[in-house]
């Protein structure tokens, strides 16, 4: 018991003493030559502005050529402005598609994420310039060390060079800005903040943010607050706990009979609960454009959540939380 209102006592240090508020937090509305744009947060330290909510682009490698096309335009016409990918996303295919829907007629509007799992200099470099040609582009906004998976991964990747390919394609101008991602383990985070605690080179860091986190193995506790100490912008991921929120996952062989959507909460109450904690941006992947319209639908009502309101959630899902079968994408390794 003693552990839990501490975990509650965390929780409520970090939303409230970390809030955002004004532009900062979706206030500021725009437009551009497509129309009106999603509220935007400032990406950390960067000074960029971006819009609340991404579009992921896992499900734009796997789904149908035309499903993907679909998604991109209805994101932009909803007023999303960030782009996520990876080289890895279906075997480059997702970059592609973005090179082929995306880049050719909106790359003035956007901010554009891709990443490499690369764990040398040489894969990371070779990851770099086949981003560039997929996509279409000379420089991406921000590029990422992907998947940190353990301190001795994150120990390794630096030791074999990766920063180091990084920080020259950034100051050849390949590269605008530089972050890492990960959603198996916190103290991958964690660990990668420290040994960069001298260079401070990353704006951004990437993690899992979501009702279920923070009552197992939580990023949002563990490494939140360190990155927001170092100014850097907060990208959140698996916002339903990719996918197992629900009764069913497409492609994959499970079905769910306590589904936490909608038996506990609702995927507005899902994403309202990552909005309100001081994020940057809710990546959220979509296989057709009927979810990418709900989500932009989701961003365009936002109002923020209370303490309370957020606890309450918490609350309601602590039990199922707390066995770690949601969260499957999770290893206790430290």
């Amino acid at each position: 018991m003693t552990d839990r209102r501490n975990f509650l006592k965390n929780l409520a240090g970090v939303t409230a003493g970390l809030s955002l508020s004004g532009t900062a937090f979706g206030s500021e509305k725009t437009t551009d030559r497509m129309g009106e744009v999603l509220p935007k947060r400032k990406l950390g330290r960067t000074g960029e502005y971006v819009t609340m909510l991404g579009t992921g682009g896992y499900h734009v490698g796997w789904t149908t050529e035309r499903d993907a096309q679909e998604v991109v335009e209805a994101a932009i016409e909803g007023g999303v402005r960030f782009f996520d990918t990876a080289e890895s996303y279906s075997k480059g295919r997702s970059e592609e598609r973005y090179g082929k829907f995306l880049t050719p007629k909106y790359r003035d509007l956007i901010f554009l994420m891709t990443k490499s799992t690369g764990k040398d200099a040489k894969s990371v470099q070779e990851h770099l310039e086949g981003s560039l040609r997929r996509l279409k582009v000379d420089q991406i906004d921000l590029f990422q060390v992907h998947s940190i998976k353990t301190p001795e991964d994150v120990d390794s990747r630096i030791e074999n060079g990766v920063l180091e390919v990084l920080l020259k394609a950034k100051e050849q101008g390949k590269i605008k800005y530089l972050g890492f991602t990960g959603h198996q383990n916190p103290y991958a985070h964690t660990h990668m903040l420290e040994r960069t605690k001298e260079s401070d080179i990353f704006d951004t860091a990437l993690m899992p943010v979501n009702v279920l986190d923070q009552s197992y193995y939580s990023f949002i506790q563990n490494v939140i607050p360190n990155a927001l100490d170092r100014d850097m912008g907060i990208l959140a991921i698996k916002s339903l706990a990719d996918g197992r929120f629900f009764a069913k996952k497409e492609k994959v062989n499970w079905t769910s009979d306590d589904p936490l959507i909608p038996n506990y909460l609702s995927i507005k109450e899902a994403m309202y609960f990552v909005w309100s904690l001081p994020v940057t941006v809710l990546i959220s992947g979509n296989e057709n454009a009927t979810f990418m319209r709900e989500k932009v639908a989701l961003a365009r009502s936002f109002s923020k959540l209370s303490e309370a309101q957020r606890l309450a959630l918490v609350d309601k899902v602590k039990d199922i939380a707390l066995s770690g079968n949601l969260e499957y994408f999770k290893k206790k390794k430290t």
